[in-house]
């Protein structure tokens, strides 16, 4: 029987709990809630092997932000947006030193609206590198930052890992942060939630479509993913909306994905979001109204 498919590491502990009981303990497995900016906050710490077979995934931090609010524009949605997702993207790059040159990536196809958050997140990310090493005497107080967008290989020709690897090897970042596109479990998640986690990411995972991994193993880096569910299995939407064990077979609709209707505009407003609290996790000592001047 297939399972029902999701990216966030959330739903994958919702999904084992209604398997095996709400007051089954989850091993190698902790869990917990709170606010940031008055945004919910889920982090899911998955902390040796019993714990990645229980939910599939490696060993790591998993951080979902839900920002139901962006979407009903709440007062002062934006900035609380912004400053929850800097602060923490800041806690996943505390390793990493202050000055060390971080590598952004923008995985997924700029064509396709729901697999555009990467492509979207690096025209929102600020780019300090060049000016670090032209203009020390100026810039010299902010840590350099490079970034990349990875188009899909149906159109390079190349594997996203790949040229982000070789980038890599040429400017050897001290960490990459990986941004792509996820699949939910749930239409209540669709573009409402931001995945931040310090496992790396596997290229179109979002759309089934899984390529060469962006990791510490491949990159010889420190990998943080950044991910927003977009699409939801068109499989897996049914067996929730019918309230079933197992996932229906949908004939030649089993390839299916459902996305909103207002994509276009949920897109742009999760990657300015995650592009501008990205840069304000690089660069702590700029103020989000001196980073609108500085990306306007």
């Amino acid at each position: 029987m297939r399972i029902r498919r999701t990216d966030l590491a959330l739903e994958a502990r919702e999904l084992w709990q209604e398997q095996a009981g709400r007051l089954t303990a989850l091993p190698g497995v902790e869990a917990h809630d709170g606010l940031r900016e008055g945004i919910p906050v889920d982090t899911v710490r998955i902390l040796n092997q019993e714990g990645e077979q229980a939910l599939g995934k490696p060993s790591g931090t998993y951080i979902t932000l839900t920002l139901e609010g962006l979407a009903n524009r709440e007062e002062d949605i934006f900035r609380r947006a912004v400053q929850a997702v800097a602060a923490e993207l800041s806690g996943l790059l505390r390793p990493v030193p202050a000055d060390g040159l971080v590598l952004v990536a923008g995985l997924g196809n700029r064509a396709i609206t729901p697999d555009a958050i990467g492509p979207r997140v690096h025209e929102n990310v600020l780019v300090t590198r060049h000016l670090v090493q032209k203009m020390p005497e100026h810039f010299g107080h902010l840590r350099p930052v490079a970034s990349v967008t990875a188009e899909v290989m149906g159109s390079t020709g190349v594997e996203s890992g790949e040229l982000v690897r070789a980038v890599c090897e040429k400017i050897r970042p001290a960490c990459v942060v990986a941004v792509d596109a996820l699949a939910s479990r749930s239409l209540k998640r669709l573009c409402r939630t931001v995945q931040l986690a310090d496992t790396g990411i596997t290229p179109g995972s979002g759309v089934g479509n899984h390529r060469m991994g962006l990791t510490r193993d491949t990159l010889g880096v420190p990998v943080v993913a950044v991910g927003v569910p977009t699409v939801v299995d068109g499989a897996t939407l049914a067996a929730d909306l019918l309230g079933s064990d197992g996932l229906p077979d949908l004939g030649e609709g089993r390839d299916l994905l459902v996305t909103p209707k207002d994509i276009d505009s949920q897109v742009s407003d999760l990657s300015k979001v995650i592009g501008y609290g990205l840069s304000m996790a690089l660069q702590p000592g700029i103020a989000l109204e001196e980073l609108e001047l500085l990306l306007s």
